[in-house]
């Protein structure tokens, strides 16, 4: 009688012993999947940092070992812990966009105006999903707009004057209903100005300074790539 109580005993310790460690086990990776998961959009904004020559240091708290970036300056975040500001204008900064950027889901404010930014501008910008700024006017950014950018469906302002943007104004942009305001003037665009969609109420002077850009359209008279060969 004693020997089977024994058993049982030890048979239920066994029992315990292993359910402990499955949990432990499954608690362990649940954490790791969380640190891996924050730490994606740190290791976008850090890929940002390594592409930059920073002179006046302020990237200097942005610190990839930490959980997420939420506590760098220049950076914003919601109650998730999900970056929904990059504030960076003005800032001395030069290098180039990195397209891990396109990582950022939650980005609503990309700002990077008046740096000197060049090359051009990521295709993988189009995934701000939830983005309402796009301002990178006054930098030296050049090739041509993304037509991905359309992709963008909550953007209000989309401002990109003074670089050295070349090509046409993608005509997908006139998609974007929420689209308030415009802004490429003083770049090499060519074409035509588009003048439908939210591009019915942009002023004229939101384009000038692109010698090559002729417009507004008329109504399919003239083609849009006019100028650009």
């Amino acid at each position: 009688m004693a020997a089977a109580a024994a058993a049982a005993a030890v048979q239920w310790l066994s029992v315990c012993i292993t359910f402990s460690i499955s949990l432990i086990i499954i608690i362990g990776s649940s954490s790791l999947v969380a640190v891996v998961s924050g730490n994606s959009e740190g290791d976008a904004l850090y890929a940002l940092r390594r592409s930059l020559s920073d002179p006046d240091n302020v990237l200097q708290s942005w610190d990839p070992t930490l959980v997420n970036p939420c506590t760098w300056f220049h950076i914003t975040c919601n109650q998730d812990n999900r970056v929904t500001r990059l504030d960076l204008g003005n800032s001395n900064l030069s290098g180039h966009l990195v397209p891990e950027l396109g990582k950022l889901e939650h980005l609503q404010y990309l700002e990077l105006y008046k740096n000197n930014i060049q090359g051009t501008i990521p295709v993988e910008l189009g995934n701000f999903k939830s983005l309402i700024s796009l301002d990178l006017y006054n930098n030296n950014i050049s090739g041509k707009i993304p037509p991905s950018l359309a992709k963008l469906k909550s953007l209000v302002f989309l401002r990109l004057n003074d670089n050295r943007l070349t090509g046409q104004i993608p005509r997908e942009l006139v998609g974007i209903s929420s689209l308030k305001v415009v802004d490429v003037s003083s770049n090499d665009l060519c074409g035509t100005i588009p003048t439908s969609g939210p591009f019915e109420h942009i002023p004229l002077n939101n384009f000038e300074n692109n010698p090559r850009l002729e417009g507004p359209e008329l109504l399919g008279l003239a083609s849009y790539d006019t100028n650009c060969s």
